[in-house]
């Protein structure tokens, strides 16, 4: 198979041999690629070096042979978003779930789109939580699994003023009582209501859906987690009450 002004955007990227990469990226009607960039590391080559880096924008040419293709050239289509501190770790943790969750060759036009509705959401700054929230519901909905924010598994209207653990099969579920450790892994029906009507909900019931769709992502990453929770301290700094700019 062969690409041809392919638009993508790069997930990951790294050394492979002396002057080459392996490079991931996420395109719209061909899903997850794996791409061999040969010969990259020269001095004439810092202008594609530029482009294969991790949330750069590009359009690649390549020639698909077995599970990798080879790279026979690719542009910036943009300046990827320069980010720091947090905002970083948090763009490398999308990319990760990008990753492990996409699968290779699979159209994955609404998983491209808000790949890039969070790119610029990086780049613009904007809170970093409710970013992240709105970026994991998008990926579940866009893959297919993503459960129904607004009623719960029993076909319910949810209640505002109640508390539920997300069931990745079923979806919300209420919780009926509250014994030791259970609350804590519980979203606020004030918050799945915002979450499904793209409305940022206030502090503690921002916070709390972090849990929740957490174990929904383990669920479907196999119950493997990822090294970004690790690097962000289970990314309790991007969904604490706190966060309501960069934290």
């Amino acid at each position: 198979m062969r690409y041809s002004a392919e638009p993508a955007f790069v997930l990951h990227a790294r050394p492979w041999r002396e002057t080459s990469l392996l490079v991931e990226v996420l395109s719209a009607d061909h899903g997850r690629i794996g791409l061999v960039a040969r010969g990259v590391t020269g001095p004439k080559k810092h202008v594609l070096r530029a482009a294969l880096q991790p949330l750069q924008s590009i359009r690649f040419d390549a020639v698909q042979k077995g599970e990798l293709a080879q790279l026979a050239a690719a542009e910036a289509v943009d300046a990827a978003p320069l980010l720091q501190g947090d905002a970083a770790l948090a763009a490398f943790y999308v990319n990760e779930l990008c990753l492990r969750l996409a699968p290779r060759h699979v159209p994955q036009p609404e998983l491209h789109a808000a790949y890039a509705q969070v790119r610029e959401r990086l780049r613009a700054g904007e809170p970093l939580a409710w970013t992240l929230r709105r970026f994991e519901r998008d990926l579940l909905e866009a893959l297919g699994v993503g459960p129904a924010f607004e009623v719960d598994g029993d076909g319910t209207d949810v209640d505002p003023v109640a508390r539920y653990r997300l069931d990745p099969e079923e979806g919300p579920r209420r919780l009926r009582s509250e014994r030791a450790g259970e609350r804590r892994d519980t979203a606020t029906g004030r918050a799945l209501l915002a979450l499904a009507a793209d409305a940022q909900p206030e502090g503690e019931d921002l916070a709390s859906l972090r849990l929740p769709l957490r174990a929904v992502l383990l669920h479907h990453l196999g119950g493997r987690g990822l090294k970004s929770w690790e690097m962000l301290g289970e990314l309790g700094r991007l969904g604490a009450p706190k966060d309501k700019g960069a934290p």
